[in-house]
């Protein structure tokens, strides 16, 4: 199998190779002979979406997360999308969502008919701030969406006990949680529902677009599965007893393909050793980057009072000077990310509602301060230990 990123044989210096952000050339050349014959069953069958190999996965998924129900679409996007509508969001309801997160965190309920109200973050955690949250509730708030971002689950006691007091549904956006839990519970299922996303980076990744919805609630996975499909109830939901296979709600066609399934399904027999790989690499980068001078802060694992379970999708760290810092790493070969450029409250496509600089603090010094190191299973111990070395030298005037 061809490997996915090129390496780089034209450099002409002697300095260590090149760090790409994301890699995963050495994962599917192992796993190429399980993938192919997957792969081959889904052309053997000639099924091409939303078929045998779809409904495995979600299974397979369910089993591993220990939801009742999983049903996969499109892109963890439509996934979040799909999820609020089949809570019930009529237009004009009021939805929490942080300002600190991707855009499709807030640009779903916009989609859903719905209208975003943002709040602050934790500045540790970068989870939803629930002080914050329960300032911004109003008598149009329907729901709570916390986003559980980089490594860890946002404060669900403090989301649920503010849920409980308001009467909101709990919604979360688990895009990036694979394999996250509390109190062993997998993030997702601390609420009405939850979503995840397979881009190809994510600690489960596809070959492109795919997503999920999970939830224990049998008739929000209804929904969900009868929207994903144009509207077509393929079990009978609530209000149209008795009917199967009939248009009853106004979807989308956003129908998982079955060859990301089957990619999915290759992969998932080793995501537990794919997290602990993260782990090892997360941990070195700690090691390695708490002495240094302009590392403002380092991952951290709040400790929340019960039992819960950290996966490093991102290793992300706040620095003095970031854009700086990127540059100089993009200069000798090694990617990284930002994570996130500008807060969502100050995105022009949310200009019409009216927020300004300054109110979501903590939001806006992780904007300015936040940068993604590269962190992947395929990434090699000298790998981590090359970026390290480039920002000591880059703070320190010191590669060791």
């Amino acid at each position: 199998m061809l490997s996915q990123v090129q390496t780089a044989t034209d450099r002409t210096d002697a300095g260590p190779p090149p760090v790409p952000f994301f890699s995963q050339a050495r994962t599917f050349d192992a796993l190429w002979p399980v993938l192919e014959r997957r792969l081959s069953d889904v052309v053997s069958h000639g099924k091409y979406s939303h078929g045998r190999t779809v409904a495995e996965l979600e299974a397979a998924l369910a089993a591993w997360t220990g939801a009742a129900r999983v049903v996969g679409v499109n892109s963890g996007t439509d996934a979040l999308v799909l999820l609020l509508r089949a809570c019930g969001l009529e237009p004009g309801d009021e939805v929490l969502v942080p300002a600190f997160t991707f855009v499709a965190s807030a640009s779903a309920v916009t989609l859903a008919r719905g209208r975003p109200v943002f709040t602050d973050i934790d500045p540790v955690t970068y989870g939803m701030d629930v002080d914050s949250a329960a300032a911004a509730v109003t008598d149009r708030t329907r729901i709570v969406q916390p986003v559980h971002l980089f490594c860890q689950l946002a404060d669900m006691a403090g989301v649920r006990a503010l849920a409980a007091r308001h009467r909101l549904t709990v919604l979360e956006d688990s895009a990036e949680a694979v394999g996250m839990r509390w109190d062993g519970v997998h993030a997702g299922l601390l609420g009405a529902g939850g979503v995840l996303s397979f881009f190809p980076t994510k600690t489960l990744g596809a070959i492109g677009d795919a997503g999920a919805v999970l939830t224990n609630d049998e008739r929000i996975a209804d929904t969900v599965a009868a929207l994903r499909h144009h509207g077509r109830a393929g079990r009978t939901i609530d209000n149209f007893p008795g009917i199967s296979n009939a248009t009853v709600l106004a979807g989308v066609n956003s129908k998982m393909d079955d060859i990301q399934a089957a990619v999915l399904l290759a992969k998932l027999a080793g995501l537990d050793a794919q997290i602990a790989r993260r782990a090892e690499l997360a941990a070195r980068y700690t090691e390695l980057l708490r002495p240094c001078s302009g590392v403002r802060r380092l991952p951290t694992v709040v400790d929340r009072g019960v039992p819960t379970r950290a996966v490093f999708y991102v290793y992300l760290i706040e620095v003095d000077r970031r854009d700086e810092l990127a540059e100089h790493l993009a200069a000798q070969g090694i990617g990284t990310e930002t994570y996130y450029p500008v807060p969502l409250h100050l995105q022009p496509s949310f200009a019409h509602l009216g927020y300004r600089e300054g109110q979501f603090p903590n939001a806006e010094a992780a904007c300015r301060r936040t940068l993604a190191l590269p962190l992947y299973p395929d990434l090699a111990d000298a790998a981590v230990d090359t970026v390290c070395a480039a920002i000591r030298t880059f703070y320190d005037g010191r590669s060791a």
